[in-house]
């Protein structure tokens, strides 16, 4: 009955976990929304990088695969460098959202932008212009 809003419901997520991810990304990089500047460790200064960019790569649907697959990558050493040495269990060791977001980025790297995403309106477009 709901899988005909699939798409919909596809991109959605798209955009909200996107969105959510550029969030913290700019905690890093602008010191807002309760976080604090990291621009000075390298560390903090590339994740804030991967972070906001991608973020907005995915929630828009721009070249989603490619930023998906970096996020996850970076969600996974985030997860195993400050996490994983508290404990096995993420739950416990309150790396949860780390694993989250690695498979959900994982997921969105593989489905790609989407039906709703710049690279298909692009393409429309294109289409209607170059028949």
């Amino acid at each position: 009955m709901l899988k005909r809003y699939g798409p919909i419901a596809y991109s959605l997520m798209r955009f909200v976990v996107g969105f959510l991810y550029a969030c913290h990304g700019a905690q890093k990089l602008f010191g807002v929304l309760g976080g604090h500047l990291e621009i000075h460790d390298p560390e903090g200064l590339a994740a804030g990088i991967i972070e906001f960019t991608a973020g907005i790569l995915i929630s828009v649907g721009l070249f989603s695969s490619i930023a998906a697959f970096i996020a996850s990558g970076e969600m996974a050493v985030a997860y195993f460098k400050a996490h994983a040495p508290r404990g096995f269990w993420p739950i416990l060791n309150r790396g949860e959202l780390a694993v989250l977001y690695c498979f959900i980025f994982l997921f969105v790297a593989c489905q790609g932008d989407g039906n709703w995403s710049i690279t298909t309106i692009y393409r429309r477009l294109r289409r209607i212009t170059n028949p």
